[in-house]
């Protein structure tokens, strides 16, 4: 049988590494292994796009010609031109790895939705992601399948853009390998947390939590790692209002290997998230044996299960107090590191492969 022809989203590989390239690229690698596909990678990007074929497994074609997102986007908001076949060729299915998924004609098409931010927290939701549910749902409307990285996700697509569940696949991400990494610049004990700092994250109720716990616990630090993202004001106004803002650590962007050698070091991980789809950063604590709080918003009591404490989102108290428990309970902490690194061991980017393979022949028709 001749091998499916796919042309996949490889946008978010490029630039700054974001959840939806940990995605793209954990997903690719497996998919890249499979002798029933024949991939190819395009990228919505004028100046980007030459860096492409440099980010994409060596046995899958990277498509460069230009792709200008802007206006691409506007057109394929109200029309179903120009076809994704313009620039990738003929393909049996297109996969639009985050959210936008161009026209196939009477081909098969994927769209992944990360998550439904713009409609369940427009106040959350940036500029850019507000359109994402209008490109969405026109996907839909052209015969799209929507894949979910969770069920969570899955009947938030049902429920908020009305797509018939049998049309929603939900498959589960892998878990980025974590670095062996080296020694961790920050000394003592401290509490970390990475990622973009955002509103949807709530970084300011950590502050809040861990001014709370700085006062009885004199070495203990709090470390915010990820570059700034819209509305990164309000965590640098909560940090501002703190006793102790002097014990609280701020690192922008870092590297695979900073990356590593903080969450190596790191006490707790702290996953204070007002929505979320899956959550790729308290799972690679987990991996190295971190122990993690986390809130019960979206996905994660899914994603997580119990090898986290959860608490409810917006509730800096029930956060210090979960960080306390696990800062001073030995057999509290001891007994996440363990259910934490077993949980882990259910995401695997083999399924995940796997199932976007199904999806991808599901498609094809």
């Amino acid at each position: 049988m001749a091998a499916l022809r796919v042309a996949l989203d490889a946008t978010p590989l490029l630039g700054t590494p974001t959840g939806v390239g940990t995605f793209v690229a954990g997903a690719l690698a497996e998919l890249a292994r499979r002798d029933d596909l024949d991939l190819r990678a395009y990228a919505l990007s004028l100046r980007g796009r030459t860096d492409l074929p440099a980010r994409v497994p060596m046995n899958v074609a990277a498509v460069t010609r230009p792709m200008p997102a802007a206006a691409l986007l506007r057109a394929w908001s109200m029309s179903d031109v120009p076809p994704a076949s313009w620039f990738t060729g003929p393909v049996d299915v297109v996969h639009g790895t985050n959210f936008v998924a161009p026209p196939n004609g009477r081909r098969g098409t994927v769209v992944t939705v990360h998550d439904l931010t713009p409609l369940r927290f427009p106040q959350l939701a940036g500029p850019r992601t507000a359109a994402f549910p209008t490109l969405v749902r026109r996907a839909v409307a052209r015969g799209a399948l929507v894949h979910t990285p969770s069920t969570f996700v899955a009947g938030e697509v049902v429920d908020l853009l009305g797509v018939d569940a049998g049309r929603v696949v939900a498959v589960h991400h892998g878990v980025p390998t974590v670095e062996a990494g080296g020694r961790s610049p920050v000394r003592g004990p401290y509490v970390l947390a990475l990622g973009t700092v955002e509103p949807r994250k709530d970084l300011p109720s950590l502050v809040r939590a861990f001014d709370a716990l700085a006062a009885v616990h004199p070495d203990l630090s709090l470390v915010v790692a990820g570059p700034d993202g819209w509305g990164a004001d309000a965590f640098a106004a909560a940090v501002a209002a703190a006793h102790h803002r002097g014990r609280v650590r701020r690192f922008g962007w870092v590297s695979p290997a900073e990356k590593a050698a903080l969450l190596r070091g790191a006490s707790a991980y702290a996953y204070p998230s007002r929505y979320e789809g899956f959550g790729f950063p308290p799972l690679e604590a987990m991996a190295v044996g971190v122990p993690v709080v986390a809130t019960t918003a979206g996905a994660l009591p899914e994603v997580l299960g119990n090898g986290a404490l959860l608490v409810p989102p917006d509730d800096a108290e029930a956060l210090a107090e979960a960080l306390e428990q696990v800062l001073t309970d030995e057999p509290v902490r001891r007994g996440l590191v363990e259910r934490g690194r077993r949980r882990v061991g259910e995401f695997d980017w083999g399924r995940c492969a796997a199932g976007l393979a199904d999806l991808y022949r599901r498609a094809a028709g």
